[in-house]
């Protein structure tokens, strides 16, 4: 079973060329280059290629360019603006790239988006027209995101990780886990699975991050590994923890089992997004 990252995100410099929309706490830049090189190093395959939303917004052309760069390597995701009167033809555009897999709504609270309104609802019948899984992060907003869940059943939904807002610098705070009995109400949504991705950024403990595993333990029972998508969310972590250390404790863990891991590294993205790396 290949080992596919549910998500990364890659950039190229900030530059008048391809300015950022905001500058955050990572790296000056992580290509895709550089991308592919940090994931071979410690074995990972494929990556679901998240366009970067803090740099880019709702442009994926930077992801576009990575994906026709190192074919095979990633499948690509790309944000929708619910409120663009044209987000049904954009949709159906992506849907004819080179590489697509799935497109991602930002539901985390921000001013001006409404949950209830007539865009969201648009963007999940064209999805599923499309047959597109829906990646959605709603961190902080957990209520919002049940009820879109709720009101499109015919829907696919990638819950981005674990639903549990995740620190951009350390340390964890001291309840990092407080929202997760919300999350594993959420496991009983047929047409949900979640991303257990960012996880190391919650951990108080030191390298390899030992207290996330109990509850990790009751995400993987409530959800079932076959609905657990392991990911590093490289590079929003960087100032957490390296590509390596957000890979190596889920790799190396005596609390899998093989078949387990091979699950929840690579089976469950693979059955969520009907997308595999190309073998090397």
């Amino acid at each position: 079973m290949p080992i596919i990252d549910s998500q990364v995100h890659a950039y190229a410099a900030n530059t008048p060329d391809r300015p950022w929309h905001a500058v955050p706490n990572w790296p000056e830049h992580v290509t895709g280059d550089e991308m592919v090189a940090a994931m071979d190093a410690v074995g990972v395959d494929g990556a679901i290629f998240i366009s970067a939303f803090t740099m880019y917004q709702y442009d994926a052309s930077y992801a576009v360019e990575v994906g026709n760069a190192h074919p095979g390597r990633f499948g690509l995701v790309r944000p929708v603006d619910p409120s663009d009167p044209a987000v049904a033809d954009v949709i159906a555009d992506w849907k004819k790239t080179p590489g697509t897999v799935g497109i991602r709504i930002m539901m985390s609270g921000e001013p001006g988006r409404d949950p209830d309104g007539p865009g969201v609802d648009l963007v999940l019948r064209e999805a599923v027209r499309h047959n597109l899984p829906v990646n959605m992060l709603f961190w902080g907003n957990l209520e919002a995101g049940t009820a879109v869940i709720d009101r499109h059943p015919d829907a696919r939904f990638i819950i981005d990780h674990l639903g549990i807002v995740q620190p951009r610098m350390p340390p964890a705070p001291a309840e990092p886990w407080a929202d997760l009995p919300k999350v594993l109400g959420l496991a009983s949504r047929p047409n949900a699975v979640i991303k257990v991705s960012g996880a190391c950024t919650l951990s108080r403990a030191s390298y390899p991050y030992a207290d996330i595993w109990d509850p990790l333990a009751r995400v993987f029972d409530a959800w079932g590994l076959d609905r657990c998508l392991w990911g590093t969310d490289w590079t929003r972590t960087f100032a957490v923890v390296n590509y390596e250390q957000a890979v190596e404790p889920f790799r190396l863990t005596d609390r899998l089992s093989e078949s387990e891991r091979a699950m929840l590294m690579g089976g469950a993205c693979e059955r969520a997004y009907g997308w595999a790396p190309e073998k090397r």
